[in-house]
């Protein structure tokens, strides 16, 4: 099939905004990055999608929108098409082909076979005039899946282009961390490994009213504490084989509440970078790792990181790769992957039964 020109949209638990990006692709390689643009939420709309987060839990119905869902649906299908429509305005002339949105996951219980993301892409499809790749979780969780990871078939398309040999994880964090390990046979293994920089910003937000700790100033100046840090890493979850996924809301940061601010976040940073290296222990281990997604910028994380793993850790800049930006251009592809039927998912990154196509498409 002939390259195409997708533009990819993300929306992440660390809820900071919504990501842009294009990727030239025909569902299997890629052929050239493209532009990339960040719409921030306004401290409201933030707000307002936490508020839909708490209502989320108790919804039983994957269409259900009561209470703040139906107005938080609407705030994010507009941010996105503001989002597209900069995007373009900015770089002209982007011609795009297909769009890709995930929309804002607000629950998440495959257990339940049951995955909420919100964001109408029939009416953004209608607002752009171009055709929109939507709903990418469902069909796998409805099979048996956990639905999450979704990237890992980018991130292996990612290391074929860059040429990189052996054993390689790709960890992406953004409010939960997830990782992609990438045998030297191509094989796929993938899953949550635990919180990426959720309950970090979540902590740091209660005791700063900062939206999260930049630069890793607070975790650099704190020391973490062994015994809280202990407790955390004792929950039996860290011990399930992958493939698994986790709600942004499975762990809180209530665990820390007693300690000194800058404690508390190192301690965080420190339960944070454990479980990514338990996880990629469990996974098999790793030759090298790569690290993308809002982590990829806290130096504190990534210190934490390259002191608790035995192999080269390097952020995904260092390859080309916009880190913060990856998942977006991972939807992207994921659009022109459903556009021809192409999995998404397999038994190895998601537990799935089978190799498993999804999304649905909305045209203008």
């Amino acid at each position: 099939m002939a390259v195409q020109v997708a533009l990819g949209l993300m929306s992440g638990t660390s809820m900071d905004g919504v990501d842009a990006a294009v990727v030239q692709t025909d569902g299997e390689t890629i052929a050239a990055f493209g532009p990339t643009y960040f719409r921030s939420y306004s401290d409201d709309e933030r707000a307002l999608l936490r508020r839909a987060l708490a209502e989320a839990r108790g919804l039983t119905d994957r269409s259900a929108r009561p209470g703040a869902l139906a107005e938080a649906e609407r705030m994010v299908t507009d941010a996105h098409a503001e989002a597209v429509t900069a995007l373009r305005l900015a770089h002209p002339p982007v011609s795009v082909d297909i769009v890709g949105f995930h929309g804002q996951t607000v629950l998440h219980a495959p257990e339940r076979r049951l995955t909420v993301q919100i964001g109408d892409g029939p009416a953004l499809a209608r607002r752009l005039g171009l055709a929109v790749a939507y709903d990418f979780r469902a069909a796998d969780v409805a099979a048996g899946g956990e639905g999450a990871p979704l990237v890992p078939v980018y991130h292996q398309a990612l290391v074929r282009r860059a040429g990189l040999t052996g054993t390689v994880v790709v960890v992406n964090i953004g409010g939960v961390a997830n990782i992609t390990r990438i045998a030297a046979d191509g094989s796929l293994a993938a899953g949550d490994t635990g919180p990426g920089n959720a309950l970090i910003d979540d902590f740091v937000r209660s005791r700063t009213a900062a939206p999260m700790d930049r630069d890793g100033t607070l975790a650099r100046a704190g020391r973490a504490n062994k015994a809280t840090l202990a407790r955390l890493l004792a929950n039996p979850w860290f011990d399930r084989p992958l493939p698994k996924s986790l709600d942004r809301n499975a762990f809180s940061s209530a665990a820390v509440a007693a300690l000194p601010t800058e404690d508390g976040v190192a301690t965080l940073v420190a339960f944070t970078s454990r479980t990514i290296a338990k996880g990629i222990v469990m996974a098999g281990g790793a030759d090298r790792v790569v690290v993308s997604g809002g982590g990829a910028s806290n130096p504190a994380l990534m210190a934490a990181l390259a002191a608790d793993l035995p192999v080269p850790v390097t952020s995904a800049a260092t390859l080309g790769w916009p880190p913060d930006f990856v998942e977006a251009q991972a939807f992207a592809y994921l659009a022109v992957r459903t556009r021809r039927g192409l999995p998404l998912t397999y038994p190895g990154t998601t537990g799935a039964p089978r190799p498993i196509s999804g999304g649905v498409i909305a045209e203008p």
